[in-house]
């Protein structure tokens, strides 16, 4: 039908407008369960959601689809993103479905799925469940009354999860003596990250665990990690960990109070697996828009980096496809493939403390082995997203901004999968000429994307 419910992260917009409205949540359901109903068997798919408000009008018109079409759903609440992929390869589900907006406020949601295997959707698939939600003349295949799902609630998910975390967690070890500054922006984690951080013995400090509906990611988590620095120095703990609303992304402070993002996380886990001989062909995967250095310090050690577009969906089928076994992005979506098939802002944790606890070191040493390029983005607001080669000024002035960088820095322009906004991201050697240059190709931007 020639258009897209789904962008780079699922379907996501503002509550009760179009089309995160209750009648297309409804026929998603049907059309999700149509799609993956592939027997005689009963079938299984596993909700879960954050704690935004929205949730219940989300959760609610999703399971009436799915029931309808022969579903049985498994709704486990407030869970992270990375629980619903883990519990649906767990409970032998067909389906995982995830009722969340990630990082964006309160009043935005989003619904993604993943496979039986935990992985999300290929286009392909996206795409032939969004012809049956689009064509409003399409005949369901309804099956038999008594064919039609039930609906159960699973109590026992959390502690599933909290013992899969612990497991990725070397057993000859623990966090005793470890304090530790935890911001759960008030999202999914809000219950289990605290518990399976103590549970492995370390002195947690919580902030973002109170959601209420409309707090999630307001000045805290991911988006805020100042928020987790200043309290970090306040109780001198060992280091701060903040995720996002549906903690499937992280970003770590040291115990000085600096805040480091996903390329500087990756550097330190992909250095130690390149050491220990379980990064196969020293490969780390990352999206364009990591910093130069990273790809420095892999060549550097004899490692390669190979970058995608931009999404941790796309980091997941690059790994798949080249047997990778680390892969990330700059914003902090972290995945361990010998542990989970998506970004997972705890496990990736855990991976970091278990390389502080073996190395013995304060996490600020192990930091300085990146030395990030300055780089700037700045997002503007466009009103169409037009190919950027049908800009002939717009590419002139992409083409100055190349040539006085040189090969020495590097120039990204890309739309935003669920904005109207543009991102343009530069990168060099020197802040003062990368903020000139970013500004000037933002301005280039506003006057021939009008």
């Amino acid at each position: 039908m020639g258009k897209r419910l789904f962008g780079t992260d699922g379907l996501r917009g503002q509550v009760n407008v179009y089309p995160m409205v209750p009648d297309i949540a409804l026929r998603l359901g049907l059309a999700a369960g149509t799609f993956f109903r592939n027997g005689k068997k009963r079938h299984r798919v596993v909700i879960g959601k954050d704690t935004r408000l929205s949730g219940y009008i989300f959760e609610t018109a999703l399971t009436s689809g799915l029931c309808a079409a022969g579903m049985d759903v498994f709704l486990v609440g407030p869970l992270p993103t990375p629980a619903i992929a883990f519990l649906t390869r767990n409970m032998r589900a067909d389906l995982g479905v995830v009722i969340s907006a990630s990082h964006n406020p309160f009043m935005d949601n989003g619904i993604k799925f993943f496979d039986r295997q935990g992985f999300k959707l290929p286009d392909e698939s996206e795409d032939a469940i969004t012809d049956m939600v689009l064509n409003m003349d399409h005949q369901w295949d309804y099956p038999a009354p008594e064919r039609v799902g039930r609906a159960y609630r699973i109590e026992d998910a959390p502690g599933r999860y909290i013992v899969y975390l612990k497991n990725s967690f070397p057993s000859h070890l623990t966090l005793d003596g470890m304090r530790i500054v935890l911001d759960c922006a008030h999202g999914a984690n809000y219950r289990v990250a605290p518990l399976a951080l103590e549970e492995l013995g370390a002195d947690v400090i919580k902030i973002g665990v109170s959601p209420d509906g409309v707090n999630i990611n307001q000045q805290c988590g991911s988006l805020y990690p100042g928020v987790a620095a200043e309290k970090v120095v306040e109780h001198r703990a060992d280091i701060g960990l903040a995720l996002d609303g549906d903690a499937d992304r992280l970003i770590v402070v040291d115990e000085k109070g600096q805040v480091l993002d996903g390329d500087q996380i990756m550097a330190i886990c992909a250095q130690d697996m390149m050491e220990r001989g379980v990064l196969p062909n020293n490969t780390l995967v990352s999206t364009v828009m990591s910093n130069m250095a990273l790809e420095v310090f892999m060549k550097e050690r004899g490692g390669n980096l190979l970058r995608t577009s931009v999404g941790d969906r796309y980091v997941v089928e690059a790994m798949r496809r080249e047997g990778a076994a680390m892969g990330g992005e700059q914003s902090g979506h972290l995945i361990f493939m010998n542990y989970g098939t998506t970004g997972d802002g705890l496990l990736a944790a855990l991976q970091l403390l278990r390389i502080m606890k073996e190395r013995e070191k304060p996490l600020s040493e192990l930091a300085g082995l990146l030395q990030l390029f300055p780089q700037e983005l700045i997002n503007v607001h466009v009103r169409r997203k037009i190919p950027f080669e049908q800009s002939p000024e717009l590419m002139a002035a992409k083409a100055k901004v190349e040539k006085e960088l040189g090969d020495r820095g590097r120039v990204l322009l890309r739309y935003s999968g669920t904005e109207a906004v543009c991102r343009v991201m530069v990168e060099g050697e020197h802040p003062e000429q990368v903020s000139r240059l970013a500004s000037y190709l933002a301005e280039a931007v506003q006057a021939n994307l009008k």
